[in-house]
């Protein structure tokens, strides 16, 4: 995957994102190989690199979304109305279950497309779709067909955990699938209902005795609770490197229990403030000071890049902590909530939260996972005068001019390379086609459309009076 020869961004305005939060105005990026080389003023670079202009622009490490779940991106936009409650209904009881493999291939390469077009180079596949190891090895082979850096999440909603992690077919398939490959990483996913006979202990201990992390959905109103948080605390199960995704209906308790074992929440603020999981909870995670990432969870309802994440946010922490406010008679003079933190969750906050100290930041010696944000042709573009802001709530993915990773130049000149977007577009299309001749065109518009509920318009006091009958003329 190592770029053939080296390249370097001139001229543009570097956010590191190391500890320090160095941004460097007028700095040129080095890449040789899969390292960052050097970074400074005008670099002397070797014979034959590759010269990108960044000048007008700003180079930032990619980003790293934690909880995506790619299989269901061929349905894009399909959940735009639905409530989680039908996001339920629809995938984990009626027709999750006739997704085939080539249906999870194509939903996974279409998802990796789009966000390496985003400036995302690493995705965590939240694959819960994965009813057989023949749907899991079409995830596989398309996280392998894009240019990107991907984790395996594996995961079966039409089954248990301690069921599908204990079947010789699911170990074989990471026995012979999972290696040491720096570009895709493992990991288990599952949920857990908070069952006091804690029915999913078998596959904790899967996870343990492979070596491998687990992510879950805690903190969703009404599915998982507090109860799953103290059954994994009071057997062991909770470690640096649990991910708990959303974490948005979790007690003070629950947090210092996360807090203590070191692990980090993923939060997704498009889908807690839209489908139900919950109010973001960002407010509450820094109160206890737990690491925090950023993930955009499906297609099928949102955008699917980490400027939409780290937007929504800031809105989201801002609006409540105005409220609070506002509720004491009081008012909010200095917001808690920076868009450097937002920018540093889509980015280091991913790494830190899969365990890459070697991602994450622009720093000499790290992996070259770069990301270029430069639109001659946008006027939304300029002038970068704070860099972070900028980021933050400015830029989108159209202004994503080059990513590299691991050395590797995956998208220039704003067009993604070594992708072949119509042969992606082909396999959608047939996935699209089966589904909606599966359900049939009545359940496939209702689906799409759910029902409004009736809404009562209050009275109003002030009808007494009809000013259309107002003879009164205004001079």
């Amino acid at each position: 995957m190592a770029g053939e020869r080296p390249v370097v961004l001139r001229n543009g305005t570097v956010l590191t994102m190391d500890s320090a939060k160095k941004v460097l105005a007028g700095h040129d990026v080095l890449v040789v190989d899969d390292r960052i080389a050097a970074i400074g003023p005008a670099l002397d670079v070797p014979e034959g690199t590759e010269e990108i202009d960044a000048s007008r622009g700003i180079v930032m490490p990619g980003m790293i979304d934690t909880h995506r779940h790619m299989w269901q991106t061929a349905m894009r936009g399909y959940g735009a109305d639905w409530t989680l409650t039908q996001y339920f209904v629809w995938y984990y009881l009626e027709w999750g279950k006739i997704f085939r493999p080539d249906d999870v291939h194509a939903g996974n390469l279409l998802a990796a497309a789009e966000a390496l077009d985003a400036g995302v180079t690493t995705t965590v596949d939240w694959s819960h779709g994965l009813q057989t190891t023949d749907h899991a090895r079409a995830a596989l082979d398309a996280l392998r067909a894009v240019p990107g850096r991907f984790v395996l999440a594996y995961g079966n909603i039409q089954d248990s955990p301690a069921a599908w992690t204990a079947k010789p077919e699911f170990l074989d398939f990471v026995r012979r699938n999972i290696t040491d490959d720096d570009m895709l990483g493992f990991q288990l996913a599952f949920d857990v209902t908070g069952d006091p006979s804690f029915p999913e202990k078998p596959a904790f201990e899967v996870a343990r005795e492979l070596g491998v992390a687990v992510t879950t959905h805690a903190g969703v109103w009404g599915a998982t609770n507090d109860d799953g948080i103290k059954l994994m605390y009071d057997n062991g199960f909770m470690t640096p490197r649990s991910i708990y995704v959303h974490a948005a209906t979790l007690s003070a308790d629950s947090y210092h229990r996360i807090a203590a074992t070191g692990g980090s929440i993923s939060v997704s603020t498009e889908s807690e403030q839209s489908a139900g999981q919950g109010y973001p909870p960002t407010w509450a995670i820094r109160a206890h000071g737990i690491p925090v990432s950023l993930s955009m969870d499906t297609s099928v309802w949102w955008s699917g890049d980490l400027f939409s994440a780290m937007r929504t946010t800031l809105g989201a922490d801002r609006a409540r902590e105005h409220m609070a406010a506002h509720a004491r008679n009081d008012t909010v003079t200095h917001s808690s909530l920076r868009a450097e933190h937002v920018v540093e969750w889509a980015t280091l906050g991913g790494a830190k939260a899969l365990g890459r100290d070697d991602l994450g930041s622009i720093e000499v010696g790290k992996k070259a996972d770069v990301v270029l944000l430069r639109n001659e042709n946008s006027p939304a573009m300029f002038p970068v005068l704070n860099p972070y802001g900028h980021v933050a709530f400015q830029a989108q993915r159209s202004d994503v001019d080059t990513v590299i990773v691991d050395g590797r130049i995956v998208k220039r000149d704003h067009r993604l390379v070594g992708v072949d977007l119509h042969r992606i577009r082909g396999e959608v299309e047939k996935t699209v086609d089966y589904l909606r001749g599966q359900l049939g065109e009545e359940a496939w518009e209702k689906g799409m459309n759910p029902d409004i509920p009736t809404a009562k318009v209050l009275d109003n006091p002030y009808t007494y009076t009809d000013y259309r009958g107002d003879t009164r003329t205004s001079v």
